[in-house]
């Protein structure tokens, strides 16, 4: 191999790194246990441990459907040559770097599109206009879907007629019938990836629609169960693990979700010249997000769990059962979508429901908005720019 190209793909893969450290230092790391912290649930340090431990794992088992959308799905005509990918990496992880030296969310997905689409349409790609209306349709309905949903959680929780042994159990089993039918790495045929609900079909009754069914509600029944147990025999102390379960959940589709954004550029520049099998460029982005979590992840968790809304454990759960559904359904659909959007919504939706607007900051609402609004554009020019100045 020409030197001068594996100097390139070396810093190709120092940048994805880079990329995956900021991610697990900002979004991924910091908003799934945001609520937890800001509910006193568990503390900042040990909240940036957990979410890095399931982030790494939630991007090795889940990572693939974004990364393939990121690397190949969203410029056509043109694979980004080393040059591009570093330009991509660099671009969004320096804009993620000024968000968690402010303190203020800049949006990861925004700005790793914005400076894809820039690069490859420069390079004389041709836009996918089909991906580009289901990404802007995610990105517009997640603050909408996810607020509303938080709000109405939120607003039902505290009401004498809905206690919580009854409503947080149902919650859990939502959230247990979702687990049962979301993808893994190796459950699938061929070692593809596939659900627990499709696998037990698979292995009890190839052809039968029902068993899929009877695992989706055995799984959600089960998981019912014992979180009514557990808040009926200790409240506090049951709702307490359940949010901790939830934060879980979300950092795990938090990896899943954004170490596409770091490794995605890669894979069509690794399949060029065979140099790692996509499993082991997933595990090395998830390596990143988890040390970045354990490491840079602090400050933002204490920036969105005190800045925003002022969350008990109920309004918490509110928070993160929204977060978990919207995230699943992004990484089914292999959209690239921002944790910062999808928590700080909730969070905001479920703190209205508490005390109106006025438990939400309007200023540092205001400034985030304007953060993810620019942060495409300007990545996108910067991008473009790019290599428009400097033909790569």
């Amino acid at each position: 191999m020409d030197l001068s190209l594996l100097a390139l793909l070396l810093t190709a893969g120092l940048a994805s790194l880079f990329m995956a450290w900021v991610i697990g230092a900002g979004s991924s790391g910091a908003t799934p246990f945001a609520p937890a912290v800001g509910a006193n649930a568990i503390s900042t340090m040990r909240a940036a441990f957990v979410v890095g431990v399931f982030g790494f794992l939630g991007a090795v088992v889940q990572g693939g459907n974004v990364s393939e959308a990121v690397g190949r799905g969203l410029v056509g005509g043109v694979t980004l040559p080393a040059a591009g990918v570093i330009a991509v990496l660099l671009i969004g992880a320096g804009l993620m770097a000024v968000g968690i030296h402010t303190g203020y969310p800049i949006a990861t997905a925004f700005t790793v599109t914005g400076a894809v689409v820039g690069v490859g349409l420069a390079l004389g790609g041709t836009p996918v206009w089909a991906k580009y209306q289901q990404v802007g349709a995610v990105w517009l309905l997640t603050p909408v879907v996810g607020g509303g949903l938080a709000y109405g959680i939120a607003s039902v929780l505290p009401r004498a007629d809905a206690p919580e042994r009854v409503c947080v159990p149902a919650l859990a089993g939502l959230v247990g019938a979702v687990l049962a039918n979301v993808d893994f790495a190796g459950l699938g045929p061929g070692g593809e990836p596939g659900s627990v609900a499709g696998a037990a079909r698979r292995l009890l009754a190839p052809g039968s629609g029902l068993v899929p069914v009877a695992v989706t509600l055995g799984l959600a029944l089960a998981v019912a169960v014992l979180v009514h147990w557990d808040v009926s025999r200790d409240e506090a102390g049951g709702l307490r693990r359940v949010l901790l379960a939830l934060g879980s959940l979300v950092a795990f589709s938090a990896g899943g979700s954004q170490v596409g954004l770091a490794v995605g550029p890669l894979l069509p520049l690794m399949d060029e010249v065979g140099a790692v099998t996509p499993a082991v460029v997933l595990a090395g982005g998830g390596a990143g997000i988890l040390v970045g979590s354990w490491t840079g992840a602090p400050r933002m968790i204490k920036a969105l769990a005190r800045d925003y809304s002022s969350l008990g454990p109920r309004r918490s759960i509110a928070a993160l059962v929204p977060s978990f559904l919207i995230a699943q359904t992004a990484v089914l659909l292999g959209v690239p979508v921002s944790f910062n959007e999808i928590v700080v919504s909730a969070i905001i939706g479920s703190g209205a429901a508490v005390g109106g607007s006025g438990a939400v900051s309007a200023r540092k609402l205001l400034v985030t908005v304007g953060a993810w609004a620019g942060s495409f554009g300007l990545a996108f020019g910067l991008g473009y720019g790019a290599v428009a100045l400097s033909p790569l």
